[in-house]
């Protein structure tokens, strides 16, 4: 406890606890909107017991492997060498899980396009086999995230209670923010869409650093800003047309009104 308390007297812990924080948090935006998509596909009284069951695994992966912090450092040693790049095992996770969003994400996108795909109605006995997927799909893509989470703040501080701390902290976020994100995602239909290209690219951009072409996060996530900010501005559009459209309505009603009376 002394040494908790001295190491939190330092500035510079201070500093490195904040860029933690928001480090984990900005990582978590990934883990989030997939937990959004996914859940949204539940009836309505699974989808918010789902999430937090996801998060709340998230927490409880990412603790875990602070505990073992000595074994996540050797994830990072080659265990074998192809194409001039030598894999280890954090490599082979990542490309694992970039597949698994590249296939969940276009496979989503496909079933969004395809007029002949199947409705997502689950009831009875399937939407208990539905909950369950939903949770195991969440939880590998929790072990991917979280992996990859956790290297990058043993490569920021050696203090693992300040690392503890920035990963409650996020996870107490991504728990706060989840069921507005989803309900915004499910009432928008074109943010849905958008999402999953998010995925997309973040699931072909944790391949690329999986085959040792790392691709700096900060590009990725301007990127998602920038679409983000597009798709609000086409949402407020849309919105004004469609105040523009109820107004032309009434008016003209009320313009009809009178003739309609006096014959």
């Amino acid at each position: 406890m002394d040494s908790f308390l001295a190491l939190m007297s330092e500035p510079a812990a201070w500093a490195a606890l904040a860029t933690l924080i928001a480090m984990e948090v900005v990582l978590g935006i990934d883990n989030l909107i997939f937990i959004s998509i996914l859940t949204n596909k539940l009836p309505e009284e699974h989808r918010s017991p789902a999430r937090r069951i996801g998060i709340a695994l998230a927490l409880i992966l990412r603790l875990a492997l602070l505990g073992t912090i000595a074994i996540i450092v050797r994830l990072t040693t080659p265990l074998f060498e192809a194409f001039g790049h030598g894999f280890s095992w954090r490599d082979l996770i990542l490309i694992a899980g970039g597949l698994f969003l590249v296939w969940k994400s276009t496979t989503e996108i496909h079933q969004s396009v395809d007029p002949d795909a199947a409705p997502h109605v689950l009831v009875g006995k399937q939407a208990a086999i539905g909950f369950s997927s939903a949770i195991a799909q969440i939880l590998v893509l929790d072990i991917v995230f979280s992996l990859d989470s956790i290297i990058t703040a043993v490569g920021m501080t050696e203090h693992i209670p300040i690392m503890v701390i920035a990963v409650i902290v996020a996870v107490a976020t991504m728990l706060l923010a989840a069921d507005p994100l989803a309900k915004f995602i499910h009432a928008n239909p074109t943010i849905v869409m958008l999402a999953l290209g998010f995925l997309l690219m973040i699931g072909t951009t944790l391949i690329a650093d999986g085959f040792g072409a790392h691709v700096p996060r900060g590009y990725v996530y301007a990127a998602m800003a920038f679409s983000a900010l597009v798709e609000g501005l086409n949402m407020l559009a849309r919105r004004a047309q469609r105040r523009r459209l109820e107004h032309h309505a009434q008016a003209a009603g009320a313009g009809q009104a009178p003739r309609q009376t006096s014959s």
